[in-house]
């Protein structure tokens, strides 16, 4: 803070955290706290739709190269077709992913520079981020966890999915243990909320200081 109160502006590029969790480990949550707390955050899963939505270059190569009947009635792709494609045939999934994952990471960085910011980092939020290469952008790596009992009975409850279902999806994510031991830090959601708040809280003024506020 300035001597008037007021937010310092913060000049430099801000420093990029990576968030990250397995899947039901409630990592909206968290990053809905930090987002209380005026830090920037971007969702790698909502950028991955918004480069192929109508009308980009992402879908309009995705429909040239697996035709018209990839989209659907409406021009949007058919999401459920695609993944049938991809897995079945890992030459097409190695091309997706060619396709896209440069245009996801370009897409990433823009949105990660916010005009105006006055704090010294955002969030890059991704379930695939130890998985992938973006963990190549982020200069701390924050893991939100819980125990993987408590991952599928959140999971169970939010989807409706079937318990066998969730341990599948469970067994094809990166391991709780090695997860775990790329963290920078640790967010323990296996408590109460204001427990939670209070671990968040602790994290971001640990990162005001670390990247010079």
């Amino acid at each position: 803070m300035g001597s008037d109160g007021k937010p310092k502006a913060f000049h430099q590029t801000p420093a990029i955290v990576g968030l990250t969790g397995g899947i039901g480990s409630g990592k909206s949550t968290v990053v809905r706290m930090f987002g209380e707390l005026g830090v920037h955050w971007v969702d790698a899963d909502d950028v991955a739709r918004e480069v192929v939505e109508p009308g980009t270059p992402g879908l309009a190569q995705i429909a040239e190269h697996f035709g018209q009947d990839i989209l659907t009635d409406e021009g949007t792709l058919d999401r459920a077709q695609l993944r049938q494609i991809v897995f079945a045939n890992p030459d097409e999934r190695t091309w997706l992913e060619g396709l896209l994952h440069p245009m996801i990471r370009d897409e990433l960085i823009r949105q990660l520079k916010p005009e105006g910011y006055a704090l010294p980092y955002v969030l890059l939020v991704s379930p695939l981020l130890l998985e992938t290469d973006q963990h190549n952008l982020v200069s701390r790596v924050v893991v939100v966890d819980v125990p993987v009992e408590t991952q599928i009975e959140r999971t169970m409850a939010r989807d409706t999915n079937e318990r066998d279902q969730v341990e599948r999806i469970i067994a094809a994510q990166m391991p709780r243990e090695k997860r775990l031991e790329r963290a920078d830090a640790i967010i323990d959601n296996d408590r109460s909320l204001d427990d939670v708040e209070r671990q968040v809280r602790e994290l971001h003024g640990k990162f005001l200081v670390d990247f010079g506020y």
